[in-house]
């Protein structure tokens, strides 16, 4: 990430305050900082409704201790602060999430699937709105921030190393800064830093495109996309895949990989997904679709959030996240 072009996209919007001041901000002027907490957040916990839980407390913390705010830093340090704080607690009662690609190896397109693992196993996608300022210039950089690849690399890192690494390139606290946050010295977090490098930077998480709404040929792909699925064209369908294109599909631990493989999936096991229709929405700063099935008795039910990563004009990535009670409410709206 730091060494393959993924620090710039680690750079997201400033909003701090000017430091110095001594007087108390309003809860209204500390709660103009949500989205870029809960981006914090989220990539430190990779769960939108654990990030929204982390704000929250960040918030009330924030709002009972104002009396004692001195302006010896900005507000938006000192709410970082805070929900670093938070979001360290949080960590130390809870298991590391991941993606379905990461266990084991590739599966086979046949039934019985495997049990599914708890909700609380894996990253979950987060809306673009709990976590990206649309206003803001660097909105591209902000989705690459996001990509579900590298908040699943960012899991690898122990929780102090992740804020560390999170605090330095995202947020842009100077070294004395995150000393001070987190009670330990300047070398500590330059140590803590360098160790968060090489981790993420093996992992080497996938390069994907970000969801760009003006990009015509992006466009065309997510339409002859929408089109093959909504056709259950299969040819058509496989043919925008990757030739090393993954398919998983959370609770499942079950991943598959290739064209062949996902394409006798689609025609065998999920074959009950002819018919189905997409509505588009964007998740993780990527295109997402909540899918919706036919049902047997009529109509059309919600079955899984579609995220797609995108590489070199094709689907690298066909993630169909099926915990749609969960998903769906934040995500979809028609």
């Amino acid at each position: 990430m730091c060494q393959g072009g993924d620090s710039d996209a680690l750079a997201v919007h400033d909003l701090a305050s000017p430091p110095g001041s001594s007087a108390a901000p309003t809860f209204d002027a500390l709660a103009q900082h949500r989205v870029e907490l809960t981006a914090f957040c989220y990539r430190m916990l990779a769960s939108p409704a654990d990030a929204d839980d982390a704000v929250q407390e960040t918030l009330v913390r924030a709002w009972k201790s104002l009396d004692g705010f001195e302006g010896r830093a900005s507000p938006r340090t000192w709410l970082h602060r805070i929900a670093t704080n938070v979001c360290l607690d949080m960590l130390a009662r809870s298991k590391r999430r991941g993606r379905p690609i990461e266990v084991g190896d590739a599966g086979r397109p046949v039934l019985p699937m495997p049990e599914p693992w708890s909700a609380e196993s894996w990253v979950v996608p987060v809306p673009d709105a709990m976590v990206i300022d649309a206003r803001a210039p660097d909105v591209m950089a902000q989705r690459q921030s996001v990509r579900l690849a590298l908040v699943a690399a960012l899991q690898h890192l122990p929780p102090k190393q992740r804020a560390v690494l999170l605090l330095r390139e995202v947020v842009g606290l100077s070294a004395e800064e995150c000393a001070a946050m987190l009670d330990t010295t300047v070398a500590s977090v330059n140590s803590a830093l360098q160790r968060a490098r090489a981790t993420l930077d093996a992992k080497r998480p996938a390069e994907t495109t970000a969801y760009a709404p003006l990009d015509e040929a992006q466009r065309a792909l997510l339409a002859r996309y929408v089109e093959a699925f909504e056709r259950y064209d299969l040819d058509a369908f496989t043919a925008l895949l990757h030739e090393e294109g993954t398919l998983s599909m959370p609770p499942f631990p079950l991943w598959l990989q290739g064209r062949a493989h996902i394409r006798t999936w689609l025609a065998g096991p999920g074959i009950h997904c002819a018919g189905s229709r997409l509505v588009p929405t964007v998740a993780n700063g990527l295109p997402a679709f909540g899918q919706y099935r036919r049902s047997p008795e009529g109509g059309f039910h919600a079955w899984a959030l579609q995220v797609l990563e995108l590489r070199d004009g094709q689907v690298w990535g066909f993630n169909a996240f099926l915990d749609t009670a969960a998903l769906f409410l934040s995500l979809i709206h028609i």
